[in-house]
């Protein structure tokens, strides 16, 4: 069982953003910058195109409500997506508010962020969905 997947079953808590029947979003506790999403299938799938396509359309289609919350919540150009999958073997998908290519470089240190601050964040994200 992945870390992920312990999240959504409720076994590891989470700063959630949305959630449906068969995704959840939630906080990046470790993010490149402030107000980084993951969008996280619940079938534990590895890689991204092992997802079968109708919920890998779904998948896209769930996070636009909340890229588009991003970019009115985070002074950004726009919310930028990226695909890994190299740090945890759960397909997801980043979503981040980025100005610059470099804002999406994860070989840059992570954030260190306070709990007041992921509840701000996720609060700040909310009212925008």
């Amino acid at each position: 069982m992945t870390i992920f997947s312990k999240i959504i079953t409720g076994e590891i808590p989470c700063y959630r953003i949305a959630e449906s029947e068969k995704f959840i979003a939630f906080l990046d506790i470790e993010p490149l910058v402030i107000g980084h999403v993951l969008v996280v299938p619940k079938m534990e799938v590895n890689k991204i195109f092992d997802v079968p396509d109708d919920y890998l359309a779904e998948m896209l289609v769930f996070a636009k409500p909340i890229a588009k919350a991003i970019e009115k919540a985070f002074d950004c150009k726009r919310c930028g997506i990226s695909v890994i999958g190299l740090e945890v073997p759960h397909a997801h998908m980043h979503l981040v508010p980025i100005n610059t290519a470099n804002d999406l470089n994860f070989t840059r240190p992570k954030m260190e962020i306070t709990d007041e601050s992921l509840k701000e964040v996720q609060q700040k994200l909310l009212a925008h969905l």
